[in-house]
């Protein structure tokens, strides 16, 4: 058995846990998909993760763009054949190939380094295409996806970043970090509007088992159809789903329903 085999069982594990404590819905949606996909979900998930967390780590910006150049080295380095120095790396190394749109995630989230808020709708999306859209394409590619289908999976992981991003609003405000400044009810629709046709448009994209890789979206829906029904972001808890409603719809998610 190679180095590699031997050791990676416990990085597989290592990337299921760090995904369960740090990533609690997208833990959920992954313990939906047939057993036999989780593994190629894993690295992924823990990867984005550390990348996710990388610009909050450090109130100075340069030490925490200096933390995303880690990880985008790293990550370069899993393309070259060359494991990464962390916990997770033998998980990464048979994902190569989807692990390298993570690169493009690690240079998105240098913007969530700095407390500049973005100047306009189509910079807030090509921030979701570059972050969320990537990491759902890499799992999608992961499973098994089409080529084709790149556009409307990035689509619906955009969508699904953005229902993912209102919710988190509030805290961002209370951060100083707003990602828009001087949005009102009419703003905050037609985003979520947007939103909703890329998810309508993603939904379509995929079948078989890629379709998995749409699972940590199933809150998304119900979130953006509630801002288009004019509830306020701002407001904390307003997008915060009940518990029997967040079983249910993951429920039908994994019966194909996202």
């Amino acid at each position: 058995m190679s180095d590699l085999a031997a050791r990676l069982p416990a990085s597989l594990t290592a990337a299921a846990e760090a995904v369960r404590r740090g990533d609690p819905d997208r833990f959920a949606a992954t313990m939906a998909a047939p057993a036999d996909l989780r593994d190629r979900l894993w690295p992924l998930y823990a990867a984005n993760l550390e990348i996710a967390r990388a610009p909050w780590a450090s109130a100075e910006p340069m030490v925490a763009e200096m933390r995303l150049q880690w990880w985008i080295d790293a990550l370069e380095g899993v393309g070259e054949g060359r494991e990464p120095p962390h916990e997770i790396g033998p998980a990464l190394m048979p994902l190569a190939g989807p692990a390298r749109h993570l690169i493009a995630v690690a240079e998105a989230r240098r913007a969530d380094c700095w407390p500049d808020p973005f100047a306009d709708r189509a910079a807030l999306w090509a921030y979701l295409d570059q972050t969320a859209g990537s990491l759902y394409w890499g799992a999608a590619e992961a499973l098994g996806a089409p080529e084709g289908a790149e556009g409307q999976v990035r689509g619906f992981g955009a969508g699904a970043g953005l229902a993912a991003l209102l919710r988190a609003w509030p805290e961002l405000v209370a951060r100083n970090r707003p990602p828009m400044a001087g949005l009102g009810p009419d703003e905050f629709r037609t985003l979520a509007e947007e939103g909703l046709a890329r998810l309508a448009a993603g939904r379509r994209a995929l079948r078989g088992p890629a379709r998995a890789a749409l699972l940590p979206g199933w809150q998304a829906r119900t979130l953006l159809g509630r801002v288009r029904k004019g509830a306020d972001p701002l407001v904390p808890g307003t997008l915060e789903l009940s518990e029997f409603s967040r079983r249910t719809g993951l429920l039908r998610a994994a019966f194909g329903w996202i």
